[in-house]
């Protein structure tokens, strides 16, 4: 969709401000979209990248500078996406992981990203860049912007910073989400959820230099080749995957907010148990309880906790 329509908001703006100044502009798929792990609500993670060594305006007739040329297609890309039509609106997006996040401007120049990417990005920046790609633009920018990304993942880390950054993070998200650890029925957040899974997995690939290994299982797979997982470790992983994304995607299709068997209804409920291959919901319940615990566990055992980083730097 992207690229079909990237290039429609690229002519339709040169028609009245000129042709884009320079290489042109690249767009960065981030999140679920950029590992191909989308569900039905989920939302489209961009950014957008453009060349900044051009001219310093557009050659229409009525040219605008640089920046404001790139700002303007951006916004123009975002209308095109989530403006309301008589069926609807195709995406909404989400901006907020480009560089300086909400404050920063809607559109980067390649330079700066590349800059941001080696000198101010946060750990959780190379995380979430782990699972990016780029999915729009002209060849040329395309293939510059890809090789920015893969500079900023492969330049050294150090697996002490990134593993006391990560520990840091989940101690964060497991106070933010403390109440879902007794929500059987919540895959994604929580100790020993989707969230949590992942963040495991992106800490390992980070800190051994795993390039290209967007979805989780990939990373996971990817990780039993060097060590840091064992076999048992991603077969048990790839099954919690599988059990979650199941009942995430088939809970977020037929329920409007939290998944409650009370609420999904029978119908639903027998669905979850025939993908699951699960006798009954109780027997789900149990199964999903089990299994959140199992995954918590190998995500301490992975990443150990916040006390025992404190008493490692102690």
């Amino acid at each position: 969709c992207l690229s079909q329509l990237f290039p429609l908001v690229c002519s339709n703006l040169a028609t009245r401000h000129g042709h884009a100044p320079g290489r042109g502009a690249a767009v960065i798929a981030m999140g679920k979209l950029g590992s191909r792990e989308m569900t039905v609500t989920s939302d489209l993670g961009l950014m957008v990248i453009y060349d900044g060594t051009a001219q310093e305006e557009s050659d229409g007739k009525r040219p605008l500078p640089l920046g404001t040329y790139y700002a303007r297609l951006t916004q123009a890309l975002i209308s095109a996406l989530t403006v309301e039509t008589s069926e609807g609106r195709l995406y909404e997006v989400d901006l907020r992981l480009r560089p300086s996040g909400r404050k920063g401007p809607v559109a980067v120049t390649l330079g700066a990203f590349e800059a941001y990417q080696a000198e101010q990005a946060w750990t959780w920046e190379h995380l979430a860049l782990l699972r990016a790609r780029v999915v729009a633009g002209d060849a040329d920018m395309r293939a510059a912007t890809s090789q920015a990304m893969e500079a900023a993942l492969a330049a050294p880390h150090d697996p002490a910073k990134v593993l006391a950054d990560v520990v840091e993070m989940r101690a964060r998200l497991a106070e933010v989400n403390a109440s879902h650890d007794t929500e059987v029925w919540e895959v994604k957040l929580g100790r020993g959820r989707l969230l949590d899974i992942e963040l495991m997995l992106q800490a390992g690939a980070l800190m051994h230099g795993i390039i290209g290994k967007r979805a989780a299982p990939a990373m996971a797979r990817a990780l039993k080749r060097n060590g840091w997982l064992s076999a048992e470790d991603v077969s048990a992983i790839e099954a919690a995957l599988t059990l979650f994304a199941a009942v995430q995607q088939i809970g977020r299709l037929a329920i409007d907010g939290r998944l409650d068997p009370a609420r999904a209804g029978v119908g639903v409920m027998e669905l979850l148990c025939r993908v699951t291959e699960t006798d009954n919901p109780e027997a789900l319940a149990s199964r999903l309880a089990a299994v959140q615990a199992q995954m918590a566990s190998l995500v301490d055992e992975r990443l150990g906790t916040s006390s025992e980083t404190e008493a490692d730097h102690g």
